[in-house]
């Protein structure tokens, strides 16, 4: 029987268990819990290294308190003060990182533009949670098929979401050409959803240097987050730095 590794991110730690201990019940579900995204990506990161990667995340949409124009998104890599992650940040950090990993976001309420940005960040799918866990297993192992699975009700606001986007890609590209080399480089590496301290530790640059150059990205990209440069890096067709490669820039030239 192949099973399949559930990994549920989730700060509300009785919904967490309880969402667990219904999937640990079946019998080709494998399931942990995670209480924050930086607990995540460590679970992630021991499971990779151990060569037993999860297959799919189920990630709270309001983890860690955010809400879309609320707390700022933060660097996946990091947190913020508090050492928390949002959802929408960790599922697009997880994109980046590991590929193979299917997201599935778990939401109190639909939200049509929380929904598309979350498909755009590289969900697989929005769930209600309190949806009936054969819905979730159907999502479950759906994605695993490389399904996109949307409620319904959702899906004409979400398309109405992602088309607008489409809209205003021609400016996003505009703004994004704005940006000096180095700094779309450094946006590359918010995309692929490094923080501070690895960006600068993978172009040679101190953090200081690498937190005025994400200003000056925020700043000349007309965003105030990570999270909405990151998404209109994604509408300008920017991708992630690759995490795989040896090539780093190293004061301007290839090292």
């Amino acid at each position: 029987m192949v099973r399949i590794r559930v990994l549920v991110v989730d700060d509300h730690r009785i919904f967490a268990e309880s969402l667990a201990a219904a999937l640990a019940a079946e019998p080709d579900v494998d399931v942990l819990a995670a209480g924050s995204g930086p607990a995540a990506l460590r679970c992630l990161e021991r499971a990779a290294a151990e060569g037993r990667r999860f297959d799919v995340l189920l990630v709270d949409a309001d983890l860690g308190g955010n809400v879309m124009g609320g707390r700022a998104a933060v660097p996946v890599q990091e947190g913020n003060a508090d050492g928390l992650v949002d959802g929408i940040s960790l599922v697009a950090g997880v994109r980046g990182a590991q590929p193979g990993v299917r997201t599935v976001v778990l939401a109190e309420k639909d939200d049509p533009r929380r929904a598309a940005l979350a498909l755009q960040a590289g969900a697989s799918g929005w769930v209600a949670k309190d949806c009936s866990l054969s819905r979730l297993l159907t999502v479950i192992r759906g994605v695993l098929r490389e399904e996109t699975h949307l409620p319904p009700a959702l899906l004409t606001g979400v398309l109405r979401e992602l088309t607008a986007a489409r809209k205003h890609r021609t400016e996003s590209e505009r703004l994004v050409e704005s940006l000096t080399p180095r700094e779309r480089e450094v946006l590359r590496c918010m995309v692929a959803g490094l923080g501070r301290k690895a960006v600068a530790e993978r172009l040679y640059l101190s953090p200081h240097t690498v937190r005025t150059h994400m200003q000056n990205v925020l700043g000349k990209l007309g965003v105030h987050s990570t999270l909405a440069a990151v998404a209109l890096a994604r509408r300008a067709g920017v991708g992630p730095v690759d995490l795989t490669g040896d090539v780093v820039e190293r004061g301007g030239q290839l090292a």
